[in-house]
């Protein structure tokens, strides 16, 4: 894969980006926001947890940088729902600190932020799984979606 940046720093960038350039955008704060963004946090990191523990049920790679060592594909657990979930919870993190800091600047870089790991990491990795596991992965991605 040409991606060398590992997808937690591009998320770490972009949740950066949305608390610092709050100024540049209107306030919003009460307490529906707040909830939403502990809401979002929890449901977040728990999809992370719960893929990275699919990941190492199944004893291969969680590492998107060298997705061609994958040694299984997964396909149990969360991975029955969305095909990437581990961006899922990224995506609901940087939903989180949106709801918090900035609303409206944040909700444009997460969606930047989706279509950015979209291009450069989730259709690259694509490629890879589908050298590497063939018609099963097809099977897999004809029946499960590639985000929710």
């Amino acid at each position: 894969m040409n991606n060398k940046i590992p997808p937690p720093i591009v998320t770490l960038t972009f949740g950066l980006f949305i608390y610092f350039t709050k100024s540049l955008f209107p306030a919003f704060t009460n307490g529906l926001l707040s909830i939403l963004s502990l809401i979002s946090l929890l449901i977040g990191l728990s999809i992370l947890i719960s893929a990275v523990s699919s990941f190492k049920k199944q004893q291969t790679t969680v590492n998107p940088i060298s997705i061609e060592k994958a040694s299984s594909l997964v396909v149990t657990g969360i991975f029955k729902y969305s095909r990437n979930p581990m961006y899922l919870g990224m995506v609901l993190i940087l939903l989180s600190i949106s709801f918090k800091f900035n609303l409206i600047g944040g909700i444009a870089l997460t969606m930047l932020f989706a279509g950015y790991i979209t291009k450069f990491q989730i259709i690259p990795e694509e490629i890879v799984m589908n050298k590497l596991f063939g018609d099963e992965f097809e099977k897999y991605k004809n029946k499960t979606r590639r985000w929710i």
